[in-house]
């Protein structure tokens, strides 16, 4: 195995460990009581990062860590298919607005696709578990606040993310 290959399975097997910990450990009080939590700002970067297949296999695995550590074992299986779509559709979008764009204009476009993914996944698996839409809609309020939270964490620490994992610094750094 070339070592360019190691090297991108161990950072995507360090933003499956970040998601799950920023998931876990990281709780974002939500205005009306309850909270979201930052495991979407690393499901998008993750994405942006790694690219729609590897951040979508990477972003998977850690969030449905988090929720059988968590003891949400009943949503584990939906989270492993919401957020893997979610990075997916987000670093295919990316990679493509990527072109015609500046970085942090792409990462909010891509990170509108992929919030609207986990919104509309999560309202679909609720309402499956919960065999009520109207009371899985109820969760789509807060899966907004928190989609919202994801892109712009995502979007202002995208550049600084990827000079840590590129090596780089900025111009004028020793």
């Amino acid at each position: 195995m070339k070592n360019w290959k190691i090297r991108r399975l161990t950072r995507a097997a360090i933003m499956a460990a970040l998601a799950a910990i920023a998931t876990i450990a990281i709780p974002v009080p939500l205005p009306g009581g309850g909270y979201a939590n930052a495991g979407d700002i690393v499901v998008l970067l993750s994405a942006f990062l790694l690219g729609p297949a590897l951040g979508a296999a990477s972003a998977g695995l850690g969030s449905c860590l988090a929720d059988i550590i968590l003891g949400y074992a009943v949503y584990a299986p939906g989270t492993l298919v919401i957020k893997a779509a979610m990075a997916g559709a987000a670093g295919a979008l990316y990679a493509l607005c990527r072109r015609h764009w500046k970085p942090l204009y792409a990462s909010v476009i891509a990170g509108l696709a992929g919030e609207t993914i986990m919104v509309l996944g999560y309202f679909g698996y609720e309402s499956l578990i919960l065999q009520n839409a109207a009371a899985a809609a109820v969760g789509m309020v807060p899966n907004l606040l928190q989609g919202a939270v994801g892109i712009a964490g995502a979007a202002l620490l995208l550049p600084v993310v990827r000079r840590i994992a590129d090596g780089t610094k900025k111009p004028g750094e020793e």
